[in-house]
């Protein structure tokens, strides 16, 4: 079945492309979640003149995100965590730890967005990516250091 993609779909396709897809996927998946339209000569129409304007709307937004990229690169995160004996952290450092210390430093960043394969669990210095448009990809500095707790006598 060929279908009209209304949105960007992960490895299928962007918005307004015409794509083949299974007939099961696009009648169960594509069509109900308004991800696609059949692909009929009105329907190529309506999406033609939606691409327009869609592609200046997405071309602002990559610009944003840019600019975001570039301010975020030079911003560091400094977390500070209560280490063991071999400096490993007693917790880790998550995505919601970074977006937090990020929303410190004045950035409103979604923790979803937050690209780290697992918790961060050793003292050290990380280059963290925030996925923040679809071709954007920031690179944030992020130090892991040992709490200094105050000690009580």
């Amino acid at each position: 079945m060929e279908v009209i993609l209304r949105d960007h779909v992960e490895n299928l396709g962007r918005r307004g492309d015409v794509v083949k897809v299974a007939d099961g996927y696009a009648r169960n998946y594509l069509l109900p979640r308004k991800l696609a339209l059949p692909a009929t000569p009105g329907n190529l129409k309506v999406v033609e003149r939606q691409r327009k304007i869609a592609d200046a709307a997405e071309a602002a937004e990559k610009a944003g995100a840019e600019a975001l990229a570039v301010r975020l690169s030079q911003a560091e995160c400094v977390l500070a965590r209560r280490v063991g004996e071999h400096e490993t952290l007693y917790g880790s450092v998550t995505a919601a730890d970074i977006a937090d210390e990020l929303a410190a430093k004045g950035f409103e960043i979604d923790k979803r967005k937050i690209q780290l394969a697992e918790p961060i669990k050793h003292l050290g210095e990380f280059s963290v990516a925030i996925k923040l448009h679809r071709d954007v990809v920031a690179h944030v500095p992020v130090k892991v250091t040992p709490l200094e707790e105050a000690v009580q006598e």
